[in-house]
């Protein structure tokens, strides 16, 4: 109890629940197995908590708004319908991982963060700094060996304003992974490269699945943390 409450008090911080911390609370609240008599006790500290933030702050809309998506989580897990998990994959060579990259950043509309070995293929460069001009917050997170490499679009990503950071270390930042909107992971062997889609044997996967998003989100600010900008 003293956990949930503990991670109640941080979401209610900025009067939201963001998405990684309802999937956060939700994680906390399954783990401790609530019986209804608890589930009681912490809908009382919930309310509790509320009205303590609408009596300090003014923002008593988002404060409600906090309260609302909480108690859904305190329902009973039979009485709470999961979000249909919807996962593809697409296959090079050919077109269709190139593809698929382009649309993700084309439909991306609050937030894009990049973390791939290299990326040379201006076809996708081209999609990322369109979401970058649209206002979309793009970040990227590349190898720095592999960003001096003849044909490296980071240099110009990063000249052109969108935030990069890189590994400067002897070993080398190896993921392929991208987040689009905090909903969505794409992740396999593809390189951003021109010879990935036109001569390679490799593979994309795009899911939607809450436990992977969250999981390679964590994986994401802690390098984006550990890494310095590009210099």
């Amino acid at each position: 109890m003293h956990t949930i409450e503990q991670a109640l008090r941080a979401t209610i911080q900025d009067d939201r629940l963001t998405r990684s911390e309802r999937a956060a609370l939700a994680s906390v609240i399954a783990e401790a197995n609530l019986s209804e008599q608890q589930r009681g006790l912490v809908r009382n500290k919930v309310f509790d908590l509320a009205r303590e933030a609408m009596t300090n702050r003014l923002a008593p809309v988002a404060v409600l708004e906090w309260l609302d998506d909480v108690l859904k989580l305190l329902q009973p897990a039979s009485d709470v319908k999961l979000p249909e998990v919807k996962s593809d994959a697409c296959f090079s060579p050919g077109e269709a991982c190139r593809r698929r990259i382009r649309s993700l950043f084309r439909h991306a509309r609050k937030s894009a963060d990049v973390c791939v070995f290299t990326i040379t293929d201006n076809a996708i460069s081209d999609e990322i700094l369109a979401a970058h001009r649209r206002g979309v917050s793009v970040r990227v997170i590349s190898d720095n060996d592999k960003s001096t490499d003849r044909g490296s679009d980071i240099p110009l990503l990063d000249r052109l304003g969108v935030p990069v950071r890189m590994d400067l270390t002897s070993h080398h930042m190896h993921h392929k992974f991208a987040l689009f909107d905090e909903t969505t992971l794409l992740t396999g062997s593809y390189n951003w490269t021109v010879s990935a889609s036109e001569s390679n044997e490799e593979n994309l996967i795009v899911t939607n699945d809450e436990l992977l998003v969250r999981s390679f989100r964590t994986t994401f600010d802690e390098l984006w943390k550990r890494f310095a900008p590009r210099r």
